[in-house]
C-alpha cells in the first residue's frame, strides 16, 4: 500500500464508520431497538474492515520509486549534530 493509499484507507474508514454510526443510531432510535442499533453498527465495522484492511489494488495506484542501493551509498544519510556540552553532574544530598 502506497502513501496515498494509506491516506485513502484512513479517509474511507472514518467516513464509513461515521455513516454507519449515524444510520445505526437513527434506525435504533426510530424503532426503539438498542439491539438493532448495535447489529447495524457491528455490520458497518465489519464492512469497513473488509474495505480498508486488505491491500486492494486501488490502494496501490501511486508506486514509490526507490533508490538503487549503489545510488543510495553515494548520498549518505545526514548525521545529527554532536553536542559539545559537558554532561550535567547531579549531586546527591
Amino acid at each position: 500500500m502506497d502513501w496515498q493509499g494509506q491516506k485513502l484507507a484512513e479517509q474511507l474508514m472514518q467516513i464509513m464508520l461515521v455513516a454507519f454510526a449515524v444510520v445505526a443510531f437513527t434506525v435504533g432510535y426510530i424503532l426503539g431497538s438498542f439491539q438493532l442499533m448495535l447489529l447495524i453498527y457491528a455490520a458497518g465495522v465489519f464492512l469497513t474492515t473488509l474495505v480498508t484492511v486488505p491491500n486492494w489494488p486501488f490502494f496501490n495506484r501511486h508506486h514509490l520509486k526507490w533508490l538503487d542501493p549503489s545510488e543510495a551509498e553515494k548520498h549518505p544519510k545526514p548525521q545529527p549534530p554532536v553536542s559539545k556540552k559537558k554532561p550535567n553532574k547531579q549531586h546527591h544530598k
